[in-house]
This record gives C-alpha cells, structure tokens and sequence, in this order.
C-alpha cells in the first residue's frame, strides 16, 4: 500500500496540462482587467466608427 502511495505522490503526468491552466487562467485575468480599464475608450472608438458609418 505505501508504495502505492509513493507512486501516486511522484507521478507527473497531469503536472504539464494543471501548469498550462495556470497559465491560462492568469491570461484570462489579465485580459479580463485590461478590458475594464480600457472599456470606455473602447466604446469611443466604437461610436466613432457608427457614426462614421451614418449610424446614431
């Protein structure tokens, strides 16, 4: 039993696929962030780009 144990505790295979997750997930963070700061000259441009266009 214990050295099934030991086998678990050193296996790596999941380790790889649980760091690109991280990584993801620190990306989507940051994404996520960078649009809530830049979200009004977002919309500005976007409007610029409606009117330009003959919209509202």
């Amino acid at each position: 039993m214990l050295n099934l144990v030991k086998k678990f505790w050193k296996e790596e295979d999941g380790q790889g696929l649980t760091e690109y997750g991280l990584i993801l997930g620190l990306i989507a963070v940051a994404v996520i962030g960078a649009l809530g700061l830049l979200s009004g000259q977002i919309q500005n441009v976007f409007q610029q780009i409606t009117g330009a266009l003959g919209g509202n």
